[in-house]
Order: structure tokens, then sequence, then C-alpha cells
């Protein structure tokens, strides 16, 4: 028998799914009805769009440059989390779920002092002849930092879900810790890791207000939607954002089907 429990046909049963419609309703009727309200042809001449193919294109770099580069410190902080006891540990997971909390403007004014011309960072990208404001790699700053936290917790949570025992059996039989955190912790955590790694993907594509801080131009698609919008109008953005949609749906799709087959 499976484990999965069916809503009896009771007053409370259809006052669950009642409520529940209800809140499936008011996430899928924006978006449907920006789907209906857009004809095909507009979005044909939106994909021609080369403002609106480059912005794509830089959306899905910065994005996965952001998640990849980020992931490198990342993980080895959600396995110290996951397996270390340590004063302050509290605060730590304070200041990383930070980022979600605070309004993404203040984020952007944050980064923008963080990288900006006269701090040690925006010196040495200038020695490169980079200034990371307005610059790809900036944007990648504010994405990374507005989206890290997904990566982080979700990848404590898969080594949290490691036996302990494992990897003590490892020990006892002379294994290095290195060797035990990637052969044993770090596979059977993958998972999580890579929900962790789409979710941190997926929030740092959409994010926009830390981003127009610290580069409106060159513009990622979401600036590119609210530039649009102000400059002329819903029937000017909203192709931009639907076309988007699309994209991001796909991108999603494929690094999900990817994931099972690198699981299975």
């Amino acid at each position: 028998m499976s484990g999965k429990k069916y809503l009896s046909i009771s007053p409370f049963g259809l006052l669950l799914v009642f409520l529940s419609s209800l809140i499936l309703l008011f996430i899928i009727a924006p978006i449907a009805g920006m789907f209906f309200s857009t004809p095909a042809s507009s979005l044909f001449d939106t994909a021609q769009d080369k403002q609106v193919r480059d912005s794509i294109w830089l959306t899905l770099f910065t994005a996965m440059g952001a998640t990849l580069v980020a992931s490198i410190g990342a993980i080895p902080l959600a396995y110290l989390l996951a397996r270390r006891e340590f004063r302050f540990k509290r605060v730590v997971l304070g200041v990383i779920d930070l980022p979600i909390v605070i309004p993404h403007s203040a984020a952007g004014i944050a980064i923008l002092g963080f990288i900006s011309r006269d701090t040690f960072l925006g010196k040495s990208a200038s020695v490169f002849g980079i200034d990371l404001i307005g610059h790809p790699l900036g944007i990648s700053v504010a994405m990374a930092f507005v989206s890290i936290p997904f990566l982080i917790n979700a990848a404590r949570d898969g080594f949290m879900n490691v036996p302990v025992r494992y990897e003590k059996a490892a020990q006892i039989l002379g294994a290095s810790p290195i060797r035990i955190f990637f052969s044993i912790s770090l596979p059977l955590a993958w998972k999580s890791i890579v929900s962790g790694l789409i979710m941190m993907f997926a929030r740092g594509m959409s994010e926009f207000g830390a981003v127009v801080i610290v580069a409106y131009h060159p513009m990622i698609t979401p600036v590119l939607i609210y530039e649009r919008f102000g400059s002329f109008g819903l029937s000017y953005a909203r192709p931009v954002a639907v076309l988007f949609i699309i994209v991001s749906l796909i991108f999603f799709i494929i690094l999900r089907l990817l994931s099972k087959t690198k699981n299975a």
C-alpha cells in the first residue's frame, strides 16, 4: 500500500479543496491572463528584437555565472553548518538569510558600495580595466547576493540528511576528510544541492531591485521589461515578459531533466 492519503468527501475536505483552489487560481490567473492578452504576432516580433534577445542571453549568462562561482564557497559553508557546532552559529544562520528579508533596493545600495571604484574590489577590478558598476560582473555580484541563501539552505538540509554513521565508518576505515566529503557526503546530498543550484539560478534571473541600481545598462530582461513599461506602456512590456517566462520555463525543464538523469 502507498503512504499517500487522499482527502475524504467531507465538509472539511471540501473546504480544504476550495481554499487550495483559490490560492492556485491566484497564482495561475495573472500569468494566464498575460499569455492570453499577448497576440502571437506581437510575441513573434518581440522574439526578433535584438535588444530583447541580447537581454535574455545576458540574464541567463550572468545568473548562471553567479550560481556556479558562488557555489564554490556556498557548498562548503553548507557542509560546515550541517556538521559542526560553534559559537554564534545562530548568528551566522541569520546573516545567511539576511539578503532574503532586506528590501532589494537596499541590497542594491549595499552592493553598489561594495563594488564601487574606491573599494578594494573596485580597485582590484580596475587593474584589469573593468568597472564593475554597469558591467556583467557587477550584475552577477548583485544576483549572487540576493539568491545565495537558497543554495546554502538547500545544501545544508541535504548534508543534514546524510547519516553521520556513514562518514564515521569511512573515517574508521582510514578515509581522509576530503575523501569522505567527495565520496560520501557530496554524492548523497547531491539531489538537494542541485535543487538549491536551480533555485539560486532562478532567483538570480528574476532579480530586479538590486541589479537596476548596480547596472541599469547593459539591461537584463527584468530591467528591460521595466524600462519598456515606463517608456511605452503595458502593450510593449507584456510580450517581453511572456517571452522571458517561456524561455525560463524551457530552461528550467531542461535543468530538471538533466538533474534527474544525473541522480538516476
